[in-house]
């Protein structure tokens, strides 16, 4: 019955969110023991903690703390026979722990130098990120911890792979891919953050393109080019990089 130590090593690994479900107290008959644990995510319950209207009402209350992203711990207490009707007839209490709060996740699109300079901080900060480049040796040998890399000749299909809210940054070699990136994360309309490396003069060729193919000007508004806090100045791809990962810092904390 400890599927869930290795269920929630996964979920740590993918930043899932999930409710650990544990009997803290038992009182006269209850379908488990004290300790029992059942682990909860939005799709799955991995253990079970006896069953029956008890176990009903407990993934009910998990799911609704995902849904509510609740961060504080919950107790409740059930009287088997009273309140759900289950023929044990004894009292139990239910610790309700969230877990692993939701983390963004970030697809950034480019090896470059920037894009080298910019994942080594991404890495120290609590996102979940895919490195895609289709060019595999532009990836350093050593990747950093948390760090997912995608050589990928079809970038586009990255960003369709994406859960919504996700955070899109594209800086890659070529004016065309950047374009069919961008509208392929505008048309999405579900982003939490785009960031597209440029001047304002590539902001403007882009803005009368992605016109043409039907992307709305309230669509294009939310595209952060050039990207990054205007109050970081410099060039050089260190420079740049704290300046794109502190407008994310700063996108996140707002939201």
């Amino acid at each position: 019955m400890d599927e869930w130590i290795e269920a929630l090593a996964d979920l740590r690994r993918l930043g899932e969110p999930c409710v650990l479900v544990t009997l803290v107290d038992e009182l006269g008959s209850t379908p488990r023991n004290r300790g029992t644990k059942m682990l909860v995510t939005a799709e799955r319950a991995v253990n079970t903690i006896g069953g029956g209207h008890l176990e009903f009402q407990a993934l009910a209350i998990a799911r609704e703390m995902l849904q509510q992203e609740a961060a504080t711990l919950r107790l409740e207490r059930f009287p088997l026979a009273a309140r759900l009707g289950q023929c044990c007839g004894g009292t139990t209490s239910v610790l309700f722990e969230p877990l692993i709060p939701p983390r963004p996740q970030i697809a950034l699109f480019g090896a470059g130098h920037v894009g080298r300079a910019l994942v080594n901080i991404l890495a120290t900060l609590p996102y979940r990120v895919r490195w895609v480049d289709g060019r595999a040796a532009e990836f350093p040998a050593l990747l950093p911890a948390g760090v997912q890399q995608n050589v990928c000749e079809e970038p586009l299909e990255i960003v369709d792979a994406m859960p919504p809210g996700s955070y899109f940054i594209v800086m890659t070699h070529d004016h065309a891919l950047d374009l069919a990136l961008a509208e392929r994360i505008l048309r999405r309309g579900d982003a939490g953050y785009f960031g597209l490396i440029g001047s304002l003069t590539k902001r403007k060729r882009f803005e009368y393109k992605l016109g043409q193919r039907g992307i709305s000007e309230a669509a294009i508004a939310g595209m952060r080019c050039p990207l990054g806090l205007p109050d970081v100045k410099g060039k050089l791809p260190a420079e740049i990089a704290v300046a794109v990962a502190a407008e994310i810092i700063a996108c996140y904390g707002q939201r």
